[in-house]
């Protein structure tokens, strides 16, 4: 995937010389010579031979000119709003820097599109104010971060415009409180989370805007992160799928094609980051992370949608294909005030004339945290069926292991909470990043597998050490399914438990569930959280939202009948509520001596109950 942009034809051929050789001792070694080879002010994401096409792509597009009005719209806004300030929230300056970078890069690219003053001044205006701070917030770096990359877009794309002073300061605020607090041993230097990613993009953004003023400092800069960036990206292998779930994604890799495309458009080349294993595929997890609803498979700590991802963008553009960006276009008219990657996303978005409706309708990722999806069309209507595996234990995790959610008819029937505000609980002194078994996160409603759905096995939790991988998976009618193998993730409480979901026939959802207790009297839970009204009548239960209703039926156990759990209120003063929520589910006792099967169908309509048959013959 590596590309070279813009750049004289000796530089070309510099660079594809040097790239014949992959170690990290030439890598060094490049970036070392190509600082004195950068180009001039703006070297950021688009040069200033670039401008005009640029222009003319928002301008003759017919769904990026409107994207393209309501930034400038957003700019006009910002001229009424007064400069950040230092104002922690808990612990972070976080909301500031994000205001700061969102404002920033509006404003500098606004400027640069149409050459309005009031732009420049007013973006001028929000840099010296973060300038003037007593620092950026190094105790918590991804804030740190964040304004970096805020200073070092403006500064970049504003550099000549700027008055000698001003250029000045903020160049230093970039090197005082952002690169320099940034150097020795942080944790998140060699991290595999988001933050390996933000922080090193942030930086790096930061140390190229300056390069000529402090090289030294630079080069430091970037060499540590085109080592260790790599450690953060093998967690897209082997196909793409980020542990953290799609919110998270989004924000992990935004800054990861930041870093990339920066250093791409700055020093020519990325040094080989986009090529690692699974980057090339990790777009595809986010397109198939999106329900018909608009709504993500908002599994770990995610939110229920985000606004259109910039970074898909880039993927759509880097491997020419634009029906990554099928479901994205809906997003583009309703694009929030707030989202600080839309200047990126109008860059690096490819016309969207024509956008073909994608050809894959299921698909897996293995990992270090599993999923799949299986779709019986794209149209909003379609029904779409996402299950995950993988553990507790990673990072930002819930106890939702063989948890899934379900659309259809334009409506969400299977849910997911998704996250509680972390200052809401790091305010009460909770110990909410504690993953051991014992931990008080998993006390929290929303994050253990009381909330989710899946198996609970006498009232106990998940273990935090157990795994959960496909064992199967098939596309082929007439049912593609999934098998997830959950049996270390109930390793003290069932003997081998494994989950099969499917959709039969494009309309109906499997859901079978094998296990063999340990102990005799073994009681499980079965859940699936809703929005819809429920109502239950013994082993059926009709569920409706919005004028549609889909129907639920146990087939197995026989006896079971079906039971609305409450899930607002929560069980605690501390957990967020959870309005127009109800857990509908069944319990079971199984014994030792025999597997026991639970058997869920959904249906879109009455009809004929399908014969299913054991995993092993799926």
């Amino acid at each position: 995937m590596t590309t070279v942009k813009n750049g004289s034809l000796l530089f070309l051929l510099f660079f594809i010389i040097i790239s014949a050789n992959h170690t990290f001792a030439t890598a060094m070694e490049t970036i070392k010579l190509s600082i004195d080879k950068a180009p001039d002010h703006p070297r950021l994401f688009f040069h200033e031979n670039e401008r005009a096409a640029l222009e003319q792509k928002l301008l003759r597009d017919s769904l990026l000119t409107p994207v393209y009005d309501s930034l400038l719209n957003s700019a006009e806004k910002i001229l009424d709003t007064n400069p950040v300030r230092y104002q922690l929230t808990g612990r972070r300056l976080l909301g500031q820097s994000r205001t700061c970078l969102n404002r920033v890069t509006r404003l500098a690219f606004a400027y640069r599109m149409t050459g309005k003053k009031r732009y420049l001044k007013r973006a001028q205006q929000e840099m010296l104010a973060a300038a003037a701070f007593k620092d950026w917030n190094p105790l918590h770096f991804l804030d740190v971060a964040e304004m970096t990359a805020a200073l070092a877009v403006g500064y970049d794309w504003l550099y000549h415009d700027l008055n000698p002073d001003s250029r000045a300061r903020i160049r230093q605020a970039v090197i005082d409180k952002g690169l320099v607090p940034g150097l020795g041993d942080r944790w998140w230097v060699k991290t595999s989370n988001n933050w390996n990613q933000v922080c090193h993009g942030g930086l790096v953004l930061g140390a190229l805007a300056i390069l000529e003023h402090a090289p030294e400092l630079s080069s430091r800069i970037i060499e540590r992160a085109v080592e260790n960036v790599p450690i953060a990206m093998r967690e897209y292998a082997p196909d793409g799928a980020y542990p953290e779930g799609p919110g998270y994604w989004e924000y992990g890799t935004s800054f990861n094609v930041l870093l990339i495309d920066a250093l791409r458009t700055a020093l020519g080349t990325d040094f080989n980051l986009s090529d690692a294993e699974g980057f090339e595929k990790t777009g595809y997890y986010y397109h198939a992370s999106t329900g018909p609803t608009g709504l993500y498979f908002n599994y770990s700590d995610c939110g229920l949608k985000g606004d259109a991802a910039a970074p898909l963008f880039w993927f759509a553009q880097e491997l020419n294909d634009h029906s990554l960006l099928y479901q994205e276009i809906d997003k583009l008219s309703k694009l929030s005030d707030q989202d600080r990657m839309l200047p990126f996303l109008l860059i690096w978005s490819p016309r969207l004339n024509n956008i073909p409706i994608p050809k894959h309708l299921h698909w897996m990722a293995n990992g270090n945290t599993p999923v799949t999806v299986h779709r019986s069309d794209w149209s909003e209507e379609g029904v779409y069926v996402g299950v995950k595996g993988g553990s507790p234990g990673a990072n930002h995790a819930h106890m939702d292991i063989g948890s899934f959610v379900i659309d259809a008819l334009g409506e969400r029937w299977a849910s997911d909470l998704g996250s509680q505000n972390y200052h809401s609980l790091e305010s009460l002194g909770i110990d909410l990043w504690n993953k051991s078994q014992d931990s008080e996160r998993w006390q929290i409603f929303r994050l253990n597998s009381k909330s989710h759905n899946t198996l609970t096995v006498n009232d106990k939790l998940q273990q935090v050490n157990g795994f959960a991988e496909i064992a199967a998976f098939s596309s082929e009618p007439p049912m593609p399914h999934t098998i997830l193998d959950l049996s270390s993730v109930y390793n003290d409480q069932l003997t081998r438990v494994r989950r099969g979901i499917g959709l039969w026939n494009n309309r109906i959802v499997v859901i079978q569930d094998e296990m063999t207790a340990l102990e005799d009297s073994t009681r499980v839970r079965w859940s699936m959280l809703t929005r819809a009204t429920v109502t239950t009548k013994g082993s059926e239960a009709q569920l409706e939202q919005n004028g549609r209703s889909v129907r639920l039926k146990i087939i197995q156990p026989a006896e079971a009948e079906f039971i609305v759990y409450p899930s607002d209120p929560p069980p605690a003063d501390y957990d967020a509520r959870n309005p127009d929520t109800r857990i509908l589910g069944f319990e079971s006792e199984i014994n030792s001596r025999t597997p026991s099967r639970f058997l869920v169908l959904m249906m879109l309509r009455r009809e004929p109950v399908p014969d299913i048959q054991p995993l092993s013959a799926w």
